[in-house]
């Protein structure tokens, strides 16, 4: 056991560096959303900080406990965006993460859902579509209006939640594609038939630009209408979409949980499905996703010098879809009917706007819609609280942080909320769900896509 401390010690070494740049000002504070909801130190990026240094210096003998306080955590990156020292806070919390759970060994359930389940992606999706096709056997409808489900008995893991359920739709199928893609020569004749995801090619002669599309876990399979929403809207600028036969999870919940082994697999997994792609670009709907191919995976990636240079090289060509179609083409602004334009807000998720600087393309997809008035909320960048892992794990935390969302997207009056993300997504439709507010949840690309019809 000694032996192990030993170990665990000379790996948070090397961390050691990054540890010390932070001075302990606490400016972290201010802009922390759990230390909002707790007021503890240990909550805290300064204090985690400390943890990790106590421990390090063997001053802490519990490394569990330590592991405890960072799981506590959204990663949302509030306290690094607005850190004057610019510690990365972010790195150095997964890369703790991983050597601490490389110590401690990850929990029997941990080691179902991420090791059993999500490392095998073919596994995966044949599991999520099992239960899709049972789930009306243990949960009831929520808020009609909404869309949104409840359990109907009692379960320590869903407790009260109101979710999106997931899709009926087989997660390698989106319907109706004949009418708006022209398919390869084989298909064209086969109107009826079902058009599978990787037969989904778009060969317009017009098209001056391909990419690749990454749909990401939760809109796969939860929200397949921002797949179709994206595709069409992508189609109808004249670009060209290509998508693998199958694709893995990004992996940022197997490395914000400190396994590396999994995210390992995910990347090569997901290396080799679009490598066999040719494209400019690859797009994404989802925060998430894009910010962890551009910024976790060069990061993390600790395999060959050759996966490295693959993971660099994708990650320059991943954009997130607004970006892309702020950037790349030029939007058409339709208004269709001559109504009072609805009234939407957007909310900034984190890992769009923080991480990766995207906050005014998203509202320029949405304006593109005139049938949209786009009403700004205060802190339309505050953390929601969702934060994966974090949501499943302190709910009661998670769901007063997204209260407090749900108090700015109120103020505005809109019948409408956006987001980029899909999690960000589900947790505001939980909170207005609960409150039984009917205030509609759409990513922009939706919103965008309703004005080309």
């Amino acid at each position: 056991y000694m032996a192990s401390v030993i170990k665990l010690n000379e790996l948070i070494r090397k961390i050691k560096a990054d540890l010390a740049v932070c001075k302990r000002c606490g400016i972290c504070q201010a802009t922390c959303p759990v230390y909002a909801q707790t007021g503890l130190e240990s909550d805290v990026a300064r204090g985690k900080l400390a943890l990790l240094d106590g421990l390090e210096k063997d001053i802490f003998k519990n490394p569990n406990g330590v592991l405890k306080r960072l799981n506590r955590c959204l990663l949302c990156g509030s306290c690094e965006i607005n850190c004057p020292r610019k510690v990365n806070v972010l790195e150095i919390f997964i890369k703790a993460r991983i050597i601490i759970t490389d110590f401690t060994g990850l929990s029997l359930w941990k080691k179902i859902i991420l090791r059993w389940c999500l490392a095998y992606p073919e596994r995966f999706d044949y599991i999520i579509k099992i239960i899709s096709q049972f789930q009306s056997l243990f949960i009831k409808p929520a808020e009609k209006q909404m869309g949104t489900f409840r359990v109907r008995f009692f379960s320590p893991f869903f407790r009260n939640r109101h979710f999106i359920p997931l899709s009926t739709i087989p997660v390698s199928t989106i319907p109706d594609y004949h009418k708006i893609i022209t398919l390869e020569p084989k298909f064209e004749n086969c109107i009826n038939r079902p058009v599978f995801l990787n037969e989904i090619i778009a060969h317009n002669r017009k098209s001056q630009i391909k990419v690749a599309f990454f749909s990401g876990c939760i809109i796969r399979k939860i929200m397949p209408n921002i797949i179709k929403a994206s595709i069409d809207v992508l189609n109808f600028h004249n670009v060209s979409v290509v998508l693998p036969e199958s694709e893995g999870c990004c992996g940022l919940p197997a490395i914000a949980a400190g396994d590396q082994i999994t995210f390992d697999k995910l990347i090569k997994y997901n290396l080799e499905k679009f490598e066999a792609l040719n494209f400019d670009y690859l797009i994404t709907s989802c925060a998430t996703c894009t910010f962890a191919i551009k910024k976790i995976w060069p990061m993390m990636t600790r395999n060959s010098k050759k996966e490295q240079a693959k993971t660099a090289d994708l990650a320059e060509k991943t954009m997130d879809i607004n970006q892309f179609l702020v950037s790349k083409v030029e939007l058409k602004k339709i208004q269709l009917k001559s109504i009072a334009p609805v009234p939407v807000t957007y909310h900034d998720p984190c890992h769009l706007k923080k991480s990766l600087g995207i906050a005014s393309e998203p509202r320029e997809v949405i304006g593109a819609n005139k049938n949209y008035k786009l009403k700004e909320m205060e802190n339309a960048d505050l953390c929601c609280g969702f934060g994966g892992s974090f949501n499943l794990q302190y709910y009661d935390m998670s769901e007063a942080i997204g209260k407090n969302k749900q108090d700015y997207i109120r103020a505005t009056g809109c019948k409408v909320v956006a987001s980029g993300c899909p999690a960000c997504i589900m947790q505001i439709t939980d909170v207005f769900s609960k409150a039984k507010e009917n205030i509609l949840v759409k990513h922009p690309v939706e919103i965008y896509r309703e004005s080309i019809d």
